[in-house]
């Protein structure tokens, strides 16, 4: 699913680069491999994070990833194929 920046869901306005990082997040992600991956600072990871928490009404990672499988922005994927091989459906 491809998101853009004016894309809202459920009554949350996030970028696209937010919906990344929540992805990455529910796939146990670290902030340092997201910043790898997106080639971002692991600051700009943090700030993504803390909006995300802001934005969705949440409390943890934890309410993040259930908010985002909520609203159908993450995707239960089978486990067999390896979940950081997936990089391109986490951030498509």
């Amino acid at each position: 699913m491809r998101i853009t920046s004016n894309d809202t869901f459920i009554g949350y306005k996030l970028s696209e680069r937010e919906v990344q990082v929540l992805r990455m997040v529910a796939y146990e992600y670290t902030t340092n491999e997201i910043a790898k991956e997106l080639y971002i600072s692991p600051h700009t990871v943090l700030s993504h994070r803390r909006n995300l928490l802001t934005k969705l009404k949440v409390k943890n990672a934890a309410g993040m990833v259930r908010r985002g499988f909520e609203m159908g922005l993450i995707i239960a994927a089978r486990y067999d194929y390896g979940y950081k091989n997936s990089l391109e459906m986490l951030i498509n």
